[in-house]
């Protein structure tokens, strides 16, 4: 027979326990949010340094170009990449990378307006190209070469005339304004410029072509040379007219002239304490001189005149030096003088100075003649400098750093890290 089965009485849960349950719950809910929230708030004591140390600062917009923004990790990595092989000069190219990365970006965004872009597909491509491929680091690298050579083919090669007025010149370059005079007396009475150029020229173009630069419109020779003065005088020149001597401050030349005074002589440390002053040519070198032995300061003219920027400040003291610590030209007298004897001028084919004359000879012009491709790539390449420059020059690009002295110093440290790793 089957027992029937008792059932239990429900047991009636008063409002008075149902609160009791409902805070109980609600207090352990309390306790377990409190739990996490500690947790939480230790994982944060101990990890808010990284973020605030490393993430944070990683992450932070420190170039903006109108509504183009890079953040310190990107800077970072161009710096990387810019310092790989020569990181001692790391500091030496910080501002140079934030300059690339604001040039390049207007460059991509100036592109763009005139139609022109990059794919992704072509950036790859161009990676793979070389030999090993390139990391995708170089993505942005590569993207504005590929660019720059778009806008060249494409865009500036319509901009540039396949004929145009042209001259056929003739060159020198010359130290002083007395050896100028001098060359151009002798080409007057018939000497050869091609052979005075060769021989003389302290311009290495000019006298490598022995003087002759051939046919060229205007813009290139001031491009190739990197000023405008045999330029302008040779397009407002007539055919055949020889120039007077032309002063140019700014060319260097690989020569220079020494005004030298012993000092002091240790002769068992074999070192002399030295007095010089460094001129552009034999002739300023001469004037010196005389100007010493009527009474002028050294010391003074040495502040103005010299050309050795390591001692000019100083009145032209160098100090204590060792042979060899100059050139030869130099040692020769510094070390083997009298005590207080001034130099006559030393030629120094080791020392760089400013300053020199140009001689300019129109052979024949030509009102339209066809331009040569090299010349031509001048002056797309000219052309693009042109227009990248008003991109930097139109008050409507916004390009702003954000980087201070200590942000560079730490973007400094972390590509110094990656590269030496």
């Amino acid at each position: 027979m089957v027992k029937k089965k008792v059932e239990k009485p429900k047991r009636e849960v008063t409002k008075r326990q149902l609160s009791q349950w409902q805070q109980q719950k609600r207090r352990r809910r309390l306790i377990l949010i409190l739990g996490i929230s500690v947790i939480a708030a230790v994982s944060g004591i101990m990890g808010g340094g990284w973020y605030i140390n490393q993430y944070q600062p990683l992450h932070q917009t420190v170039i903006r170009v109108n509504d183009a923004e890079f953040d310190m990790s990107y800077y970072i990595k161009m710096l990387e990449l810019r310092g790989k092989g020569q990181p001692a000069y790391l500091q030496y190219l910080a501002d140079e990378v934030v300059a690339v990365i604001e040039q390049n970006e207007l460059i991509r965004q100036g592109a763009l307006e005139l139609g022109f872009s990059v794919s992704d597909k072509e950036v790859d491509e161009e990676l793979k190209s070389y030999d090993p491929p390139l990391s995708k680091d170089y993505r942005d690298i590569v993207r504005t070469e590929i660019l720059m050579s778009k806008l060249l083919d494409e865009y500036f090669d319509q901009q540039v005339p396949m004929f145009a007025e042209q001259r056929h010149i003739m060159i020198m370059f010359l130290e002083s304004e007395n050896q100028a005079t001098e060359v151009r007396a002798r080409l007057e009475s018939g000497e050869d410029f091609s052979e005075l150029a060769g021989e003389l020229s302290l311009d290495n173009l000019s006298k490598n072509e022995n003087g002759d630069l051939g046919w060229h419109p205007s813009g290139v020779l001031s491009k190739i040379l990197g000023l405008s003065i045999p330029e302008d005088y040779a397009f407002a020149s007539e055919v055949g007219i020889l120039s007077q001597p032309i002063y140019d401050e700014a060319r260097t030349k690989s020569v220079g002239y020494w005004v030298i005074k012993a000092l002091e002589r240790d002769e068992e440390a074999e070192q002399t304490r030295l007095q010089a002053i460094l001129l552009g040519s034999e002739q300023e070198a001469q004037d010196v001189i005389a100007q010493l032995e009527n009474g002028e300061d050294f010391a003074t003219l040495a502040k103005e005149l010299s050309q050795h920027n390591a001692s000019k400040e100083n009145g032209g003291d160098l100090g204590w030096l060792t042979p060899d610590t100059m050139s030869s030209a130099f040692d020769e007298f510094a070390f083997n003088s009298e005590l207080g004897t001034l130099s006559e001028p030393i030629r120094d084919d080791e020392a760089v100075t400013k300053g020199g004359y140009w001689l300019v000879k129109v052979l024949n012009k030509a009102d339209n003649r066809q331009i040569e491709d090299s010349d031509r790539d001048w002056l797309k390449a000219k052309a693009l400098d042109e227009w990248v420059s008003s991109l930097w020059d139109n008050p409507e690009n916004e390009v702003e750093s954000y980087l201070d002295n200590e942000k560079k110093a730490w973007a400094i440290e972390k590509a110094m890290q990656a590269i030496t790793r």
